[in-house]
């Protein structure tokens, strides 16, 4: 068990995942938003439907499907990354392709797995060419997240990703800030544990090592969070 068994891909090209200066910049909620007292009363089944048919931005227009969320829906542990890549477009499940394989690697050195912990994006759709999430989609795609949340009442979330980071914890901090402590998420405070994406990491393979130490802190918090 360990990072070594990580897969890795040598180019120490900068991350624009992580890069401070694409942080976009706060957007106000539209009028055309999902009614958050609505979603906030959805099941699990209402919910994925409410997604699946979810016109609110263009995204819905370039889209082959929605990206939901996997896993335990009462899982201890949520995962949260930014938005679908192309791999992930195609099957309708998040973390796939190269980088799920290694976020899977990650989650198995913890004894954890897609069928133990579960597994959401900030964005339900796939962003053209993979860029990042605006501000305004984020907003939009808000409350089927927080209310994945509140459905699935985990006991730690580790945000995978800059841009998952700022976007649950509200702050525009650069992700060399926000990893390597417990923030808390809402008004419940659950733990939140801060780490690097998978396609980052496969870029630069030196920091895995770092975010052994992220999962290890989770893990600890979870542990705890048991006792």
């Amino acid at each position: 068990m360990g990072v070594t068994a990580w897969i890795s891909r040598a180019n120490p090209e900068p991350d624009p995942i992580d890069d401070p200066a694409t942080v976009p910049e706060p957007a106000s909620p539209r009028a055309d938003a999902p009614d958050e007292s609505a979603v906030s009363s959805m099941d699990w089944r209402a919910l994925r439907a409410a997604v699946e048919g979810c016109r609110l931005c263009p995204l819905s227009e370039s889209r082959t499907s929605t990206v939901f969320g996997v896993g335990a829906t009462e899982a201890d542990l949520l995962i949260v990354g930014e938005a679908p890549g192309a791999e992930e477009d195609r099957q309708g499940e998040p973390f796939v392709g190269r980088a799920g394989q290694l976020l899977d690697a990650m989650l198995a050195g913890v004894r954890q797995s897609r069928a133990t912990a579960y597994i959401a994006n900030v964005l339900k759709c796939r962003p053209p060419a993979n860029r990042d999430p605006s501000a305004e989609e984020s907003t939009l795609c808000a409350p089927y997240l927080q209310r994945q949340i509140e459905l699935i009442q985990p006991r730690v979330i580790v945000a995978v990703g800059r841009i998952a980071a700022q976007r649950l914890l509200g702050e525009d901090l650069p992700l060399a800030r926000m990893r390597g402590r417990v923030h808390y998420y809402g008004s419940r405070r659950i733990p939140l544990v801060v780490t690097y994406h998978p396609a980052y990491l496969l870029r630069r393979p030196s920091e895995k090592s770092k975010s052994w130490r992220d999962l290890l802190l989770a893990t600890a918090v979870l542990d705890g969070a048991g006792s």
